[in-house]
């Protein structure tokens, strides 16, 4: 017990025994600084100093990009990537699969493996008509009315339908000279208008775009369709205003004039009208002047 109590004292003093740290000029040997330490002190003063130490630099890799050059830590850039080919992969995954059970439906079709279902005619008449006996069928007043609408509807739809398509007016997308006409045997199913680089060009009815990109012979191309099967064509363009899926106004301005396109000679605007598939004359139905 002595022995040990003894033990102890004696490592207490070691460790709190004083030590002087003296920084001295060597040339003149004047003392710059004194500490007055101890060996617990130093062993605290490290050990907190460690743990600052440590700390700090986890928070420095953990918040902050220099984690992404730690050998074998990926990027965040990389990892958006890589989730984002895990999604493709599974939809193009699902596509595959979709399309193989299609094939191998088609190839037992080819093949005449498809099993021929026997039906029991008897049995499945009589189920329509236990069916329609359930239903009352005698006609209600409200049903009356409905057919007569319907019948008139029916009887006078086609005048109607006349009625709006004459009353469809076409805006004109450019006024200007009209360098080529509309002519079906050179296969010039357009007219050509010649107008200043950049004109603004505009809608020549209220409809949605259906296309808008840049094609090597035409340029940049613009296709709007309008009611009644009615499309219009805009070619040779500068630049454009509107993008496929835009719902466009009459009047409302979709591109610039230009020149661009291998089948150019100028600046101007070539302009196709289409009506249910087949081209008709704009000159017909629009002044370009």
């Amino acid at each position: 017990m002595a022995k040990s109590e003894k033990k102890s004292k004696k490592i207490k003093k070691k460790l709190l025994h004083k030590y002087r740290l003296v920084i001295l000029n060597e040339d003149t040997f004047e003392e710059r600084l004194s500490l007055n330490l101890n060996r617990l002190n130093v062993f605290v003063l490290g050990t907190l100093s460690a743990i600052f130490l440590i700390a700090f630099t986890t928070l420095l890799i953990a918040f902050t990009p220099l984690k992404e050059y730690i050998p074998g830590y990926s990027s965040t850039a990389l990892k958006k990537k890589a989730i984002a080919l895990s999604f493709k992969t599974d939809s193009l995954q699902r596509v595959i699969d979709f399309n193989e059970k299609y094939f191998a439906s088609i190839k037992q079709v080819l093949q005449g493996e498809v099993s021929v279902a026997d039906f029991d005619k008897d049995s499945i008449i009589e189920a329509v008509r236990q069916e329609a006996s359930e239903v009352d069928l005698s006609p209600i007043k409200e049903d009356s009315i409905l057919r007569d609408k319907v019948d008139k509807e029916d009887k006078y739809s086609l005048f109607e339908t006349a009625t709006s398509k004459a009353n469809f007016v076409f805006f004109p997308p450019v006024n200007g000279v009209i360098s080529e006409p509309y002519n079906v045997k050179t296969k010039h199913y357009a007219v050509d208008i010649v107008v200043e680089e950049n004109t603004p060009i505009k809608a020549a009815a209220d409809g949605t775009v259906i296309f808008a990109e840049w094609t090597a012979q035409t340029g940049h191309v613009i296709i709007i369709e309008h009611s009644f099967g009615l499309i219009s064509v805009y070619k040779h363009n500068a630049s454009l205003t509107k993008t496929q899926g835009d719902l466009v106004k009459s009047g409302e301005v979709i591109a610039t004039a230009g020149n661009t396109g291998e089948l150019t000679t100028g600046p101007h605007l070539h302009f196709e009208l289409w009506s249910d598939g087949y081209p008709v004359n704009p000159t017909n139905f629009i002044d370009f002047k």
